[in-house]
């Protein structure tokens, strides 16, 4: 029964309680709800206080729920696997449940994801229509539930995923559950999608409000490969494309064990001095002389059985008691159990003394490359080992936050096989996320199309990769991985030396064309156009909070020969300003081949007769910046 509710000012939000407590037992629930007075969110979430002499168990607890009422309701969410994360479905809602969990334990993104979006007046449009926008702020494991009865209702119910995972709730503690972020948009569902951006932008990411750096990452350059003579050769040329950070990826560690694969070493991080006899300092100086910031790859939850770590602390491990460990990556891999304080020092010690020691580290590429495949603490009581879920991400956020405390400056890339960690709660603290290992461009549209649903351009990590690309083997050309990479974050995971002379030459020119379009990409307003899962072709724009700059990208395909094309309408434009419309990021010599290049355009021409940007019959890409005259 209610109690009481009272309003409270935090400062550009308010937060109302709702006071709520059971008629028999002594127990009592606080419905908490933020409103934002400049995002347009609300974060709704749940505290159970146990009031009663013993100990209550839990077996379900909802962050909220929301009746929506019945008529044409679809629901729009992602889901997916490695190398294929943000595929984006449409599903009409019919009577019955539709669930959406993880039971991964450390990644909860890559099969599926807690977001979703309602769209109320049949199937989603991109630009017209009400749409209910939901996020669970949650880096574990998460339950997503619509029930649809004879009522005039579907609800839907969002929280922690409760399986395993009952609570035992001592008395006089409570229980907090994540927060669900709810938006609503009357501009569809990239409206709901821009109420997101602006409010990860301002309240969750590290750094929303500072432009990303340019990056080279050694991954698919080198792998495992790592020496001090090459890391030094790729920040030369990642200089000499005018980048600006240079990340040196798995492989530089181990002693007793050198990384030289992916079986071993996890857990030792100390520096190969047979690879880097200089060690990071010598690094640190090879950026300074090529004039690039310096980044580093780890993976601190982890260890291998075949490592130092493991030798001296096998208790460290989660695994069920008594029984053999399930070995993840490389046959060796083991999840570090951070519901224990003394594992979440460590795990927070190799962060502090990377940077304690090495304070010009200005990049961290955090991976998390194994799932919890033992359900088993060695530290929580046996009583208590339906708590591991939770206990693990409480320390992680535990530890999370002890970084940022300490250490503001560093950017963070959240990365777990790729994209297994986009999601509001796991980003707590961090800049930016891997949006998938797999860097094909062709099938980058489909997954930077999906993800940008819930995730703005500034923390969707987008590069520029080799061909035969190394993960579906696909031969795209430089230009197309360029234009979809400038999409996002732009970067590039590629070995230059093996690059020749004019394909540096077009790497260079097109960074030097981002940073011009950079702050409209990475804080504008998105507005998807042309949906790649609905025909052979895609395109978005983003425009700047002063509609003075816009930029657009359209991609063929799966051109067909005389396929009949519409024009492109821009959306999010002044229709009372003029516009030049400029293709960039051509190839040399080349012109644009589209009509209106160099033309000015009213925004209100714009946006109802748009522009003919698809090819004929043929695949490529475009990059056109919009410029108000």
């Amino acid at each position: 029964m209610a109690t009481g509710c009272d309003v409270k000012n935090e400062g550009k939000a308010s937060v109302t309680t709702v006071h709520l407590k059971d008629p028999v037992y002594n127990i009592k629930v606080d419905l908490k709800y933020r409103a934002y007075n400049d995002v347009d969110m609300i974060e709704a979430w749940t505290e159970i206080l146990n009031g009663e002499k013993g100990t209550v168990t839990l077996t379900t607890f909802a962050s909220a729920m929301l009746p929506i009422r019945r008529g044409d309701v679809w629901m729009s969410h992602l889901s997916g696997t490695w190398a294929a994360e943000g595929q984006l479905s449409h599903e009409k809602l019919q009577p019955g449940e539709f669930v959406i969990r993880n039971n991964d334990g450390t990644r909860n993104s890559h099969t599926d994801h807690a977001e979703v979006m309602f769209s109320l007046d049949g199937k989603g449009q991109e630009n017209a229509g009400n749409v209910i926008g939901a996020a669970l702020v949650y880096s574990g494991n998460y339950k997503l539930k619509t029930v649809t009865d004879d009522t005039e209702y579907h609800y839907f119910f969002a929280g922690i995923n409760e399986q395993n995972s009952e609570y035992h709730l001592k008395k006089g503690e409570t229980f907090k559950t994540p927060a669900l972020a709810l938006t609503y948009s009357t501009q569809g569902l990239s409206g709901a999608s821009r109420n997101f951006h602006k409010w990860g932008r301002k309240y969750i990411l590290a750094h929303g409000d500072k432009e990303r750096d340019i990056l080279l990452n050694s991954w698919e350059g080198v792998y495992f490969d790592i020496n001090q003579k090459g890391m030094d050769q790729m920040m030369a040329d990642i200089h000499s494309m005018d980048g600006e950070l240079f990340v040196m990826d798995d492989g530089w560690f181990g002693t007793k064990y050198p990384r030289v694969t992916d079986n071993c070493a996890l857990g030792d991080w100390v520096v190969d001095t047979k690879k880097l006899p200089n060690g990071i300092e010598g690094l640190l100086n090879d950026a300074r002389k090529n004039q690039v910031k310096f980044g580093i790859w780890i993976e601190p939850e982890m260890t291998n059985t075949t490592s130092m770590l493991y030798e001296k602390h096998p208790d460290w491990v989660i695994k069920a008691p008594k029984r053999d460990a399930v070995l993840g990556r490389g046959g060796t891999q083991l999840v570090l159990d951070l519901s224990n304080p003394k594992v979440q020092d460590f795990v927070f010690g190799v962060v502090d003394n990377l940077l304690t020691k090495y304070p010009d580290i200005a990049y961290i590429k955090w991976d998390a490359n194994m799932a919890i495949m033992n359900h088993g603490s060695q530290y929580l009581s046996a009583a208590d080992q339906s708590h591991l879920y939770i206990a693990y991400h409480q320390g992680f956020a535990k530890v999370i936050d002890r970084i940022r405390a300490k250490y503001k400056d560093v950017v963070i890339q959240c990365c777990a096989s790729g994209g297994g960690r986009a999601n509001w709660g796991m980003l707590r603290g961090f800049d930016e996320f891997w949006v998938s290992d797999n860097t094909d461009a062709m099938q980058r549209i489909y997954m930077q199309y999906g993800t940008s649903y819930f995730f703005p351009a500034i923390a969707m990590a987008s590069h520029i990769s080799a061909v035969p690309n190394h993960t579906v083997f696909r031969t795209t050309s430089l230009k197309y991985r360029i234009d979809v990479a400038m999409s996002g974050r732009l970067g590039m995971e590629i070995q230059p030396k093996n690059m020749t002379d004019e394909e540096k030459a077009l790497c260079r020119k097109a960074i030097s064309e981002y940073k011009e379009i950079r702050p409209v990409v990475q804080f504008g307003d998105l507005y998807r156009l042309v949906s790649p899962y609905e025909g052979n072709h895609m395109a978005l724009n983003y425009v700047s909070k002063d509609t003075n700059k816009a930029v657009l990208f359209a991609y063929d395909i799966h051109p067909r020969f005389q396929e009949k094309l519409l024009a492109v309408k821009l959306q999010g434009l002044d229709p009372n300003k003029q516009y030049k419309v400029e293709e960039i990021n051509l190839m040399p010599a080349a012109s644009s081949g589209l009509a209106a290049n160099g033309k000015v355009y009213s925004g209100d021409y714009l946006m109802k007769v748009g522009l003919d940007v698809f090819g004929l019959g043929q695949t490529q890409s475009r990059v056109i910046e919009l410029t108000a005259q």
